[in-house]
């Protein structure tokens, strides 16, 4: 019986746009398959992300405007920056200084890499002890790990009330405590001394979530691994020292730049807390900035935050993608 020829139509179809696109998904690598999925999701950055930044440097090179947002004032190019960097507006624009060396505990920059880098330290050695205590096998696990969730759970606002009036004096116990330690009778109205109990604040709400992510790394371990090892005569420190820190680096890491981008961003905890005027912050510079209708010092300062903490997403970043390879 003689073989049917290809109609005109399915010869069609099997070289048309269709069979063409096929043919192209099926030649591309692993990687650009994967770029080409995730195509949607930077296109929702994009417009998200990095659009509201491109504008906010847009408006940074313009003068203050008193008439709007909307209708910038003159175009000034960097003078802004260099206003900013240079001390030259913290007399003139600024509520706070973004940064004075004379008064360290005044200045926005200062008092956020204080606060970031002692919060997500602690948050993260604590975390690390919790996550090991909770990956052990013990009766009553289940409801210790919903107690620690607890503080997670407690909204900023509320958070800040709690610590307000904890060392609110004639109300808060915590008034007694920092008096024996040899602070003034009202901590929250002094920069030096607010800090500190903003920090406690801030590592007793989100220690917790530190330690559930760096749990979820430990018990993603192999745990054959530890009876090789014990059978090899490893002692317990030899074994977290060659096992379990190499392996749940990554995750640490990982916690760590989430964390260290939220303490930069740091705002309704310090105003519910204390205030930006006490203790400012990057972030508290552009709020207050921004409401006295300076949008151009504003966006300026808005857009030296996303900068410095561009720098350390990418120190993180490359910090994990050593310790992914070291891992391998």
């Amino acid at each position: 019986m003689a073989t049917e020829q290809p109609t005109e139509r399915g010869a069609q179809r099997r070289s048309g746009v269709y069979a063409s696109a096929v043919r192209w998904l099926e030649n591309l690598s692993e990687a650009a398959f994967a770029y080409l999925l995730l195509t949607p999701a930077f296109l929702l950055l994009a417009v998200i992300a990095i659009w509201p930044l491109v504008s906010t440097f847009e408006m940074s090179l313009h003068a203050d405007s008193i008439r709007g947002a909307d209708q910038l004032g003159e175009f000034v190019g960097f003078e802004n920056y260099v206003n900013l960097l240079t001390g030259q507006l913290d007399t003139v624009a600024l509520p706070q200084p973004f940064f004075d060396p004379s008064a360290p505990f005044q200045s926005a920059l200062v008092v956020t890499f204080i606060f970031t880098i002692v919060s997500v330290l602690f948050e993260t050695l604590i975390g690390f002890g919790q996550a090991l205590v909770l990956d052990q096998d013990f009766r009553g696990r289940r409801w210790v790990r919903v107690a620690i969730i607890i503080p997670w759970a407690v909204p900023i606002v509320i958070q800040g009330m709690i610590f307000f009036l904890l060392f609110q004096p004639g109300i808060g116990f915590g008034v007694d405590v920092v008096q024996a330690l040899g602070m003034s009778g009202t901590p929250l109205v002094n920069s030096a001394e607010a800090l500190p109990i903003i920090i406690l604040a801030d590592v007793w709400k989100t220690t917790a979530f530190m330690a559930l992510l760096i749990l979820a790394g430990l018990q993603s371990v192999d745990r054959s691994l530890y009876d090789v090892a014990k059978v090899s005569g490893a002692t317990k420190w030899q074994q977290f020292k060659m096992i379990t820190f190499p392996l749940i680096l990554p995750t640490v890491l990982v916690a760590m730049l989430f964390r260290t981008i939220a303490a930069m961003r740091v705002y309704g905890l310090i105003e519910t807390t204390s205030s930006c005027t006490t203790v400012p912050s990057l972030s508290c510079l552009v709020v207050t900035t921004f409401s006295t209708r300076r949008y151009g010092t504003a966006s300026a300062v808005a857009f030296v935050t996303a900068a410095i903490i561009g720098i350390v997403v990418s120190v993180y970043i490359v910090r994990y993608w050593r310790g992914s390879q070291g891992s391998v």
